[in-house]
Order: structure tokens, then C-alpha cells, then sequence
């Protein structure tokens, strides 16, 4: 699938909806759903930190043409769905716990809803997709046995972080500023990482209209925009990749995976991510070069052709069209 017109990215779908979705301690959560009329099956979204659904209305647009309806939530702390900072352009969470309770309650709700029926008149199947931050979510998940989807993909999954300064030294720093001062004062002042001599463009895509889109949704809807994590974000999220690098549960993860992997990711570590896939019983791994950065799905059409062609061949295989 070539790019689509600029149009597709920067139109809410008129056979869509937002709207919120209340947790169970009431915080709402906003969310984004496209049904199709008759599904093959239903798919979650999920993104990255800082991100908005927005950003991926493209790949939403290729999957619901493909037959699925998607949905997506912005995580609590970020785009719609409030500030867990009383800065509001910083990314706060004290305990990436509150991210686990709202993805687990919200797969409880989301899979229970009345949808309609497959194309086959039966049930459909339920799946998910995490990029980055996202994809260590649904991670946890799994290996929690918090939601059971069909089939699970993860796009440039944060399953360590890369830092300047190596992620060891920066874990030990973020944990004692977390441990010192404000946990919810920004880790740093701009861009996704400190020290960055690289445009913010280039750390996330070599595609410049795709990446301009971030920018005029956030100029349409301000309420919409953030900055960098906050020391306690960031303390957890080197905590988490931890976690996980000595999760015994991994191996026992059931779901079959895809994992599409960039290599010369500057923002999260792919060596982390493949050591991670190594361990899982049924993943397929895509990886990809110095041809793409973190986000995978919002690169030059030669990466996310590529990209979704993978994503496509792996659901026909998990969640076949049912005749």
C-alpha cells in the first residue's frame, strides 16, 4: 500500500468515533473507534509515549480496509486523556502499574462490547498492536495473562531504552533524581532524549510530510500536545526493561508475536527487543536498517509498505478472512 493522500491523515474518518472510555477508578480515558461493517475481526491500537491516535490514521485506514475494526485509547497522562503532571506538557506516571490497570480493564470492556458478527456470522477474533511504549505494554500484558488476544504485534517496542550515557549509568541517575526533588519535573527540557544532536525528525522518521502531521494536529487541538517524560517516566521505563529482560513468564507466552524491529532505532534498543523475541515460543521477527527510525509505521513508503505487507501476511495467518 503506497502512502496515502495527506487528506487520509488529517481526517477523522466520518464512520468513526471519539469518545471516552471511563476507568474503573473514573478517570476517562479518550478513544478512537472504526468499526467496520462486517468484520473479519477487532483490533487495539495502542501507541507510544507522548503519541496521539492521530498521528496513525494512515495505518488505521489500511487495516479497516483490510476488514477490521480498529480501536485505540491515549494513554492516561498524555493526548485526551488528562495529565498525571500539573505541568501539562510533561509526561508524568509515578507507577507504570496505573498503565497496566487501564490496558487491562479496558481489554475486558473493549472485548465484551457488542460489535455484530464476522463475515461468517460468528465470533471474531480480538487483537492488539503496541508501538513503542505501547508494545511494552502489551508485553506486560501478556505475560501477566491480563488480556489474551489472537494475535499480538509489536512495533519498535520499548523493551530498553537507549541513552547517551548507556542505559545502566541512566537508569541509576533517573532512579535517584525520581528519588530526589519533584518525581514530576520534566527529565529534560526538549526533543525525545537528552543530549541530542539530531533533529526530533530524524529520530523518528525519514519521511517529512508524515512527520509534519504531529504538528498540524497539535496546532488544531493544543490540549493535544506534549514534552519531554518526567524523571519518574523515566526511572520506571528503564525499571520495566529490567523487568521484563528477567521475566521468566516470557517463554511461556502463548500469543504468537510479530515484532518489527529497527535496527538503527535511537530511541529504544532493538538488541534488547530481538534478545526478548529469542525467548518467546512462537514470534516472527521483521527487521528492518539504517532505512528506518522509531516509527516504523509512519516511515518512507518503502519501510511501511514493507511494514504493513508483514502485518498483513501475519494476521492472515493467525486471523484468516472466513469465508
Amino acid at each position: 500500500m503506497k502512502g496515502g493522500p495527506q487528506a487520509v491523515r488529517r481526517t477523522i474518518p466520518t464512520d468513526a468515533r471519539i469518545g471516552y472510555w471511563t476507568a474503573p477508578d473514573g478517570w476517562k480515558l479518550r478513544r478512537f473507534d472504526w468499526p467496520a461493517p462486517a468484520p473479519r475481526g477487532r483490533l487495539l491500537f495502542q501507541t507510544g509515549r507522548g503519541d496521539i491516535f492521530e498521528k496513525y490514521l494512515e495505518t488505521l485506514a489500511h487495516l479497516h480496509a483490510s476488514g477490521w475494526s480498529v480501536t485505540a485509547f491515549d494513554w492516561r497522562g498524555q493526548g485526551g486523556s488528562g495529565r498525571l503532571s500539573t505541568d501539562p506538557h510533561v509526561g508524568h506516571v509515578t507507577d507504570y502499574a496505573v498503565f497496566d490497570a487501564d490496558l487491562t480493564a479496558f481489554w475486558a470492556d473493549w472485548t465484551t462490547e457488542d460489535t455484530g458478527t464476522s463475515t461468517a456470522g460468528g465470533a471474531i477474533p480480538h487483537v492488539i498492536l503496541g508501538h513503542s511504549m505501547g508494545g511494552m505494554m502489551v508485553l506486560r500484558a501478556l505475560a501477566d495473562r491480563a488480556i489474551r488476544p489472537d494475535a499480538a504485534i509489536l512495533v519498535a517496542p520499548m523493551i530498553g531504552l537507549k541513552s547517551p550515557f548507556g542505559s545502566g549509568f541512566s537508569a541509576r541517575v533517573a532512579r535517584w533524581m525520581a528519588a530526589r526533588g519533584e518525581p514530576a519535573r520534566a527529565a529534560w527540557r526538549s526533543n525525545e532524549r537528552p543530549g541530542s544532536v539530531a533533529s526530533r525528525q530524524s529520530l523518528l522518521t525519514h519521511d517529512a510530510s508524515r512527520y509534519a502531521d504531529e504538528g498540524w494536529w497539535q496546532h488544531q487541538h493544543p490540549e493535544l500536545v506534549l514534552g519531554p517524560p518526567s524523571w519518574a517516566w523515566l526511572a520506571e521505563g528503564f525499571a520495566g526493561a529490567v523487568a521484563l529482560a528477567t521475566d521468566p513468564r516470557i517463554e511461556s507466552i502463548e500469543t504468537p508475536v510479530l515484532l518489527l524491529v529497527a535496527e538503527a532505532d535511537k530511541l529504544v534498543d532493538p538488541r534488547a527487543a530481538l534478545r526478548l523475541a529469542a525467548r518467546l515460543p512462537d514470534a516472527q521477527v521483521i527487521r528492518f536498517g539504517s532505512e528506518s527510525a522509531h516509527e516504523i509505521l509512519r516511515e518512507a513508503d518503502p519501510v511501511r509498505d514493507r511494514a504493513l505487507s508483514a502485518i498483513d501476511s501475519f494476521l492472515d495467518a493467525c486471523a484468516p478472512v472466513r469465508a
